[in-house]
């Protein structure tokens, strides 16, 4: 997607949030469309909800199991705009991007574990 805002006049208040909704729904829609992790994590996550509701002790539980599985989400979206950066500095083999696109990798790693720590911990506690 390219972003028209640096052709256009500064958007301000109001017409900038709108505008910005748009380039967020552009950004999901683009994710979704070429990344199958996104597309499977999000599939998992949209079964997941309604079990954390059924689940979850009380609200706080609940907010904490749905909070833990869209944690996953926000964070493969950051890996994926880190790779898509990445990709557009150059597709040669290089140490720092190759640290960059792992440690984003490590990241969505780290947000499913949570997920793991967070949901375990809650049902199987007394």
């Amino acid at each position: 997607m390219q972003n028209t805002v640096m052709n256009e006049q500064k958007k301000s208040g109001l017409n900038h949030f709108i505008h910005a909704i748009g380039w967020s729904l552009a950004g999901f829609r683009a994710t979704l469309r070429d990344e199958a992790a996104f597309r499977q994590e999000l599939c998992l996550v949209l079964i997941a909800i309604p079990l954390a509701i059924y689940l979850g002790g009380n609200a706080f539980e609940k907010v904490l199991m749905i909070g833990s599985l869209i944690l996953v989400l926000i964070v493969e979206l950051l890996n994926t705009a880190i790779e898509a950066a990445i990709d557009r500095i150059g597709v040669e083999e290089h140490p720092l991007s190759g640290k960059a696109k792992d440690a984003g990798s490590a990241a969505v790693m780290l947000s499913i574990l949570n997920v793991i720590f967070v949901w375990a911990f809650l049902l199987l506690s007394p």
